[in-house]
């Protein structure tokens, strides 16, 4: 009798809000019944929308993938600073939002266009000797960061109701877009959080070819199978 073989590929997650990528790791694994899955790219708990995983031999294109640009959806709250740059940390400043309008606006996220270098906030994956900045900044610690090297391809605002912003941005990978929220809150005098955060695309995958979190905790291991998507499809769609 033969083994049945290990199954390998991609599936992509839409990601319910109040979860880490990690929890949906978790779930798939137990879903899945394997160990060997990874997710390429960190969402934050507040955020929602695509999440790729890749699953057995898919492993081997978790640093690919994860290299590829992305395309998010998310809304900055002006008016008010956090500690996290979004809306799960504390509020440290508060300023009254001037008499903006769409021009004013536009013309502060015209400043983040093309390639420019970005802090990375106290509340990030990034590691100090081996330990990552969030849990530092959980104990109350700011260490010294460096600015890295970013790019801003295109952005389009989609709705401006002050003190809420509407954005779309594409980006390359490693881009904090609360930090950008932050920056943009900044230039406009008044501060910024970021309040809403989607993925919508990364590399060739978008989230037309999504499960749920709960399609994929509550549904059997062959209809999680079956939207996966194989390695050879993968390398159609990356025109490999």
């Amino acid at each position: 009798m033969t083994d049945t073989p290990t199954p390998s590929g991609v599936l992509l997650i839409d990601k319910a809000s109040g979860m880490t990528s990690h929890d949906v790791v978790a779930i798939a694994r137990k879903t899945l019944n394997m160990k060997k899955i990874g997710h390429c790219g960190t969402l934050d708990p507040m955020a929602t929308g695509l999440l790729i995983l890749v699953i057995g031999k898919g492993t081997k294109l978790q640093d690919l993938l994860m290299a590829e640009d992305k395309t998010y959806e998310g809304t900055l709250t002006l008016g008010a600073t956090t500690s996290s740059q979004d809306k799960e940390g504390d509020i440290i400043e508060e300023r009254e939002v001037p008499e903006l309008n769409e021009q004013d606006i536009d013309d502060a996220f015209n400043e983040y266009v093309g390639d420019f270098e970005q802090m990375p906030p106290m509340v990030s994956a990034i590691k100090k000797d081996g330990v990552p900045l969030y849990k530092l900044a959980r104990k109350g610690q700011e260490v010294k960061r460096d600015p890295r090297p970013v790019k801003v391809m295109d952005y389009q605002i989609s709705r401006v109701e002050l003190p809420e912003v509407d954005f779309t941005v594409e980006c390359t990978k490693g881009f904090y877009v609360r930090t950008y929220a932050h920056d943009i809150g900044n230039d406009l005098g008044c501060g910024a959080h970021l309040s809403a955060l989607r993925r919508t695309k990364s590399g060739r995958f978008d989230l037309s070819r999504t499960i749920t979190v709960d399609q994929l905790k509550h549904g059997t291991r062959d209809e999680a199978l079956k939207a996966m998507l194989t390695l050879a499809e993968i390398s159609i769609m990356r025109g490999a």
